[in-house]
């Protein structure tokens, strides 16, 4: 029978070789000039095995194999888009150990200096991405609220939205901005609250359904700009709040979305987001054009982080349909 002290010394040795073997692992892993740059494309965004494949032109088993030594050293994560697996930088260490190493390798990772051909990949993957979007509203602008409704109807979210910009430490209400108005109904919640509001969208069949809805209420404060987030004449805007409805799950990088949105801010102002939570419904791509299904509340907090903003209020609505939705609010620190 083992003394409680031999117990303890086995348990620290098997944990010293538990240790050793992860170390191993970590080092193997980033032994190798491809999966080096792999860790620098995984930066800022999430991308399926496919959309690798063709950024790097490699065969998917090849990919495969490099993706499972990362993620076996736990420097990439994974998560399931429907049917797809998206691959992602991992922001959780095994071992409180390897925290400085992992911290230290991804640091020297993003020095390096991709490839033109690579880094004209991800761009020409980008615009992949936001023409599939574009089309799936300009042929469904006619549709967008029945669409929507198919996952949460903007009634059910609308009301705290609204409160949440009604109890927002914002210093003053001059200017509101909203990336991607849909119909324009939270125009309606924006005009009396703000001096100016502007609403801009990439897709003119989209805006011209939110001015009709201005029109139709004789709204005069509201300007419309045709253009994503990354337009000059956004750049030159000092917005007292940027608002974000359920647009999101709908770009192709959204993390740029919040540091765009944060470039556009005025000094105590504050970034208002809505969007689901991650959900596994795979139907939602072809019916709703979503091109991500939802996001961990972690994912908005790590990209609001990088577009340094900070954590101000989070409140989570349960669907009956079985979808989360989370509006949360962001803010200078």
């Amino acid at each position: 029978m083992l003394t409680a002290t031999q117990t303890s010394s086995s348990t620290a040795q098997a944990d010293q070789a538990l240790l050793a073997a992860e170390l191993a692992s970590f080092c193997k892993a980033s032994a190798d000039p491809l999966r080096l740059q792999i860790l620098r494309v995984l930066r800022e965004d999430s991308f399926g095995v496919s959309e690798l494949c063709s950024i790097f032109e490699i065969r998917q088993p090849a990919l495969s194999h490099h993706l499972k030594i990362l993620a076996g050293a736990s420097l990439v994560a994974t998560r399931r888009e429907g049917n797809s697996i998206f691959y992602r930088r991992s922001q959780l260490c095994q071992r409180p150990e390897l925290e400085p190493l992992q911290s230290a390798l991804l640091d020297a990772a993003d020095q390096i200096e991709l490839p033109v051909e690579i880094e004209r990949a991800v761009q020409a993957l980008y615009r992949q991405r936001v023409e599939n979007s574009r089309a799936f509203f300009r042929h469904n602008a006619d549709k967008f609220r029945q669409q929507q409704d198919l996952i949460a109807s903007y009634e059910q979210y609308a009301g705290t939205v609204a409160e949440v910009l009604r109890d927002a430490p914002i210093t003053q209400r001059l200017l509101a901005l909203e990336v991607g108005p849909g119909d324009g109904s939270f125009l309606m919640e924006l005009a009396p609250r703000f001096e100016r509001v502007v609403a801009v969208d990439i897709e003119a069949a989209m805006l011209e359904q939110a001015q009709a809805r201005v029109n139709k209420a004789k709204l005069s404060n509201i300007e419309f700009i045709h253009g994503d987030t990354g337009s000059p004449a956004l750049s030159r805007l000092s917005a007292d709040c940027v608002v974000i409805n359920m647009v999101l799950h709908h770009t192709p990088d959204p993390g740029q979305i919040l540091k765009d949105a944060a470039a556009s801010l005025a000094p105590g102002g504050v970034v208002l987001v809505t969007d689901l939570c991650h959900h596994d419904q795979g139907w939602a791509r072809e019916s709703c054009g979503d091109l991500w299904l939802g996001f961990d509340p972690g994912e908005l907090t790590e990209w609001a982080t990088e577009a340094e903003l900070k954590d101000i209020a989070s409140v989570y609505l349960a669907q009956r349909n079985g979808f989360q939705v989370q509006v949360r609010l962001f803010g200078r620190p």
